[in-house]
């Protein structure tokens, strides 16, 4: 009875200690902890069940416990998992089920003994040894899958010595076991057994397909000597097997065509969204090109947010990595409050091309880290292709805009008219070639305003038009290098409110130029908008007949 209460106690204790490491640690997968903590009570009350002199029951328990202990494994190593490719797992695991289906069949035989030693558990602690023994090799050095390995040891070697020796020293391999992995759940490095990973799928190599098939074909091969000898002593034994060999095939097949469904749907919505990208000719365009692609390769529910943001000034989540971290890193995280959700950051830069959009910018998604993690590579892709549609559309406005600037200064060199443009404060901005022709100055004086220009009879009258916002129409008197004057019709365009312009356009056509005087002036009906030196002449000019 004393030692029934034992074994309670180091079973509750390591389910306990693994339920706390659960909910301390949180990692992204809990159910695999969930049922390795099940298989501990399993075992526990296998072990009350023995010490209570009840083998029969205690044999269920502990065949609950190897499947339970299997199915959290299989957790551990699915795809996404941190054993990012199982299937030479599952190849290995069907050949050493063949393996000891054989050894069953034709060395220990119907007693299902070698010796004192069951061979049941045998199998059971060596199968699971060697999946225990592959997480470890996949995931390197780690406390925690170190401490699964010791746990499945000492099984192992209970198993054996407990039926040759019995007494508490053959029994100390189920106290380790217990022991090992409750210590398994409460270290942190528990966390790294159940991060997702980017599947990374083997080659297609002839020799494991062989072995898988080998492996399949035992089980009938087995059945089949059995049936020529005659009487089939160990049909429970080949039928269990071989349901064990067929569901790993199974399996191998299952995730193979899921990473080749995968694969072909990545590929698609690549194609698709490489074909908006192409016939996108704006910003906008870019960013419904880049959602509709997200929305298809991604499945229902499993993005929060994304932000397209073209500009780095806009990122508002955390400073990209600087110089120090190496190459510009094609993407990185930012860690979430909730573990199972993450930010994924893939900027929008691309070197060769940073001269034509120097401002940068990111794809920015919140969702689950399991399925970000597991369609990076593709995300980065995607952010590359609307980073290179950005940058198109940039440099197809960069040469647009180079050719309307020459297309506008031929237009403006070969014009009689004069155009200007004026800031806010008067201040001329640009002026077209012809007004230094007209006003026979090689150059204009640095910060020159329009005042500058003007005869100082007209400056009142063109502040005032330029004070009033609106559109007008001045006439004024322009002081040429030589002191003479040129009489010009000023048309103003106020445009201070455009983002390009943020000043006056000014359209000057002179008066005077090759043509009587008289012939020029405007009508009758606009005297009153002439100005003073206009006026002034014309009485003059009257007065003289």
């Amino acid at each position: 009875m004393l030692r029934a209460i034992e074994w309670i106690v180091l079973g509750i204790g390591s389910a306990a200690a693994i339920f706390y490491g659960v909910r301390r640690h949180r990692p992204a997968r809990t159910g695999p902890w969930l049922l390795l903590a099940g298989a501990i009570v399993a075992s526990a009350a296998g072990d009350v069940l023995t010490a209570l002199n009840r083998p029969g029951v205690a044999d269920v328990c502990f065949y609950a416990m190897f499947v339970l202990v299997a199915c959290s494994l299989l957790q551990l190593t699915r795809i996404g998992a941190i054993l990012v490719d199982r299937a030479r797992l599952i190849d290995l695991l069907a050949f050493a089920c063949s393996t000891l289906l054989v050894v069953w069949v034709f060395v220990i035989g119907d007693a299902g003994q070698i010796g004192n030693i069951s061979g049941a558990y045998v199998i059971g602690a060596l199968l699971l040894l060697a999946v225990v023994a592959r997480v470890l090799v996949a995931v390197g050095r780690n406390l925690s899958a170190a401490l699964l390995v010791i746990g499945a040891v000492g099984v192992l070697v209970s198993d054996i010595l407990q039926p040759l020796w019995p007494g508490r020293l053959s029994e100390s391999g189920f106290v380790v076991l217990y022991l090992a992995w409750g210590g398994a759940a409460l270290h942190p490095s528990m966390v790294r057994l159940t991060e997702p990973a980017v599947p990374r799928p083997s080659p297609w190599r002839g020799r494991w397909a062989a072995l898988l098939g080998i492996s399949v074909a035992t089980p009938p091969v087995v059945l089949l000597i059995e049936a020529v000898h005659g009487t089939v002593g160990d049909g429970v034994v080949i039928a269990v097997a071989g349901a064990i060999t067929l569901l790993l095939a199974i399996t191998r097949l299952t995730d193979s065509v899921t990473l080749n469904g995968q694969a072909l749907t990545r590929e698609r919505g690549l194609r698709q969204a490489s074909t908006a990208l192409v016939a996108a000719a704006d910003t906008p365009a870019v960013d419904k090109a880049v959602r509709a692609a997200i929305a298809q390769l991604m499945p229902p529910g499993a993005i929060r947010s994304t932000v397209f943001a073209i500009d780095d000034r806009h990122l508002t989540l955390e400073a990209v990595p600087g110089p120090e971290a190496g190459p510009p890193p094609r993407s990185w995280w930012i860690e979430d409050a909730d573990h199972d959700y993450a930010t994924l950051v893939c900027p929008l830069w691309l070197e060769p091309l940073v001269v034509a959009r120097p401002s940068g910018g990111a794809l920015i998604l919140v969702g689950r880290r399991d399925t970000l993690t597991a369609t990076r590579d593709t995300l980065e892709v995607l952010a590359g292709q609307a980073a290179l549609a950005l940058d198109r559309i940039s440099l197809v406005e960069a040469v647009g805009r180079r050719d309307s600037d020459l297309y506008l200064r031929a237009v403006i060199r070969n014009s009689a008219d004069i155009m200007a443009v004026i800031d806010k404060d008067r201040r001329i901005r640009y002026t077209s070639p012809s007004l230094r022709e007209l006003l026979g100055a090689d150059d204009l004086p640095p910060l020159a305003t329009l005042d500058d220009l003007v005869h100082p009879d007209d400056r009142n009258q063109l502040r005032q038009a330029f004070r009033s916002s609106g559109d007008g129409v001045v006439f004024c008197s322009l002081l040429r290098a030589d002191d003479s004057q040129v009489l010009v019709e000023a048309t103003y365009r106020d445009l201070r409110e455009d983002r390009l312009v943020q000043g006056f356009v000014v359209t000057m056509r002179a008066f005077t130029q090759g043509h009587d005087p008289d012939e020029q002036l405007p009508p009758r009906d606009n005297l009153d908008e002439l100005p003073s030196r206009v006026n002034r002449r014309s009485a003059r000019h009257k007065f003289r007949y």
